[in-house]
């Protein structure tokens, strides 16, 4: 699991210049905001580039904690080659990401990454992306979600 790209003009505005990266540290504030369990996780900018390096608990915090920090203004890729999974017992999974598109919702995106009549599992990507998600319909065009297997 190594390099993920996001967009760089969207996302959650942390410093003061549009077009620059946040720093390590506002990065590092805004992933320990979410409460997924990234106190072991060092923050580190390159450039519009963030290097994620130390450990977290499970598979599902290692995908949170990508997208948390790819969904900030300025950032258009995250390496996570030196952020290890403690409980994977050697056994990790490639993270599945959707960028989302104009005119998507969570229904379509369920739809189109489980089956077209599995629309009603948006409330699995929307429980898989929370708290970054706060609400179902507020998503929007180039942000990252997480889409759990089923």
């Amino acid at each position: 699991m190594g390099i993920f790209d996001f967009v760089k003009s969207v996302g959650k505005k942390l410093g003061v210049v549009d077009d620059e990266a946040p720093e390590a540290a506002e990065l590092k504030k805004e992933l320990d905001s979410h409460k997924l369990g990234t106190d072991k996780v060092e923050v580190e900018v390159q450039g519009d580039k963030v290097v994620l390096k130390g450990e977290v608990a499970d598979q599902s915090a290692f995908e949170k904690a990508v997208i948390a920090v790819g969904n900030t203004l300025g950032v258009s890729k995250v390496e996570a080659g030196e952020l290890k999974v403690a409980d994977a017992g050697g056994e990790t999974s490639e993270p599945v990401f959707y960028t989302v598109k104009k005119g998507d919702n969570l229904w379509k995106i369920a739809e189109a990454n489980y089956g077209k009549s599995n629309g009603a599992k948006y409330t699995v990507i929307f429980e898989a992306n929370k708290p970054m998600l706060t609400h179902p319909d507020k998503i929007y065009p180039g942000q990252v979600l997480r889409i759990p297997a089923l």
